[in-house]
């Protein structure tokens, strides 16, 4: 594995029912260091699992996936210890209701990162000033909007100092006019040199920060390409199926 590659998957596999249902069909995939690797496909096409097992949310029926040179499928490995490098946002916030904004951001980097109460709050600080939230540091989940929550569920991540961020379709829960102020987050994000995976069907994302596009279906990787080729010119008959009825 070369030096700027942070994760490798091969042949990974993920199947249901004795291996009638393939949700996963053989995928391998690199993902090197500040790249923004753009998840894209129809619903069931593996996306999210893909997704899932880099952090072994899920885990494979075969295959490996390597971090770091570590091979995370290894049950021998502390996957614990892996996840810490690896920030996830989903499409639901899972934000602590019973915590202020700051509390909720600061607990894992104090609990996990034994970080001083200070430190782990001037970072929560910062970041949430650099999503324009710092004066809801002090409010309760109840009291954002669904697109506040999801800037503070993504800074919360970040608040563990993570090597990558992984992006379950983090707009499809918001109402249209809140989705931008997420995406712009992300893109400030990309910008930062952060690596970044991310599931979502906001294809102008796609196209405007994706360093390369990966279109997935039926559990397989059907094409991928610079988000400029990708969209202008793709070689695969399903791939051109799937944006004529998205773009």
């Amino acid at each position: 594995m070369s030096a700027d590659t942070l994760i490798r998957v091969e042949d990974v596999k993920m199947y249901f029912n004795g291996g009638a249902i393939k949700a996963l069909d053989g995928v391998s995939l690199e993902i090197k260091r500040g790249e923004v690797v753009v998840i894209i496909g129809p619903s069931g096409s593996g996306k999210s699992t893909m997704l899932r097992c880099l952090n072994r949310l899920e885990n494979p029926t075969g295959g490996h996936i390597y971090v770091d040179d570590v091979d995370i499928t290894n049950p021998k490995t502390d996957i614990n210890k892996h996840r810490q490098k690896m920030g996830m946002v989903f499409q639901h916030f899972n934000l602590f209701p019973n915590m202020t904004i700051l509390q909720n951001m600061t607990l894992a980097p104090t609990k996990i990162l034994k970080k001083s109460k200070q430190e782990a709050e001037e970072q929560a600080m910062q970041l949430l000033a650099r999503v324009g939230l710092a004066d809801r540091a002090d409010a309760y989940p109840s009291q954002l909007s669904g697109g506040q929550k999801q800037r503070i569920a993504i800074v919360r991540a970040l608040c563990m100092d993570p090597d990558i961020m992984l992006f379950d379709e983090p707009t499809s829960a918001l109402d249209p006019e809140m989705v931008g102020e997420v995406l712009d987050v992300m893109k400030e994000l990309a910008r930062s040199g952060m690596t970044m995976a991310v599931v979502t069907h906001e294809m102008g994302f796609a196209r405007e920060v994706g360093s390369r596009v990966i279109f997935m279906a039926d559990g397989k990787i059907v094409e991928e390409n610079t988000p400029e080729e990708f969209f202008t010119n793709p070689k695969e008959e399903r791939t051109k199926e799937f944006l004529s009825k998205v773009l």
